[in-house]
C-alpha cells in the first residue's frame, strides 16, 4: 500500500493559510514531508535523527536566505 492510499494524519503548519505549503506526518520511525497541492504527487521520507537535525538547523537559522 503506497504512502497516499494509507490513512495517515498528515499536519500543515497553522501559519499556512493557502494550499502551498508542506505537509508532514509521522509514519512508523520515520517523518514523510509532501506538497499540500499535490497528495497523490511524491513523498519524502526522513529518519527522525535527519528530521531532528533539520528541524534544529532552521531554528537556528542555517537555512536563511540574505
Amino acid at each position: 500500500m503506497s504512502v497516499v492510499e494509507q490513512n495517515i494524519g498528515w499536519m500543515k503548519a497553522k501559519r499556512c493559510d493557502t494550499n502551498a505549503c508542506v505537509e508532514v506526518a509521522l509514519i512508523g520511525q520515520d517523518i514523510a514531508l509532501r506538497d499540500s497541492k499535490d497528495p497523490s504527487g511524491p513523498v519524502l521520507r526522513f529518519t527522525r535523527q535527519e528530521w531532528d537535525a533539520f528541524v534544529a538547523g532552521v531554528g537556528a537559522g542555517d537555512f536563511a536566505f540574505e
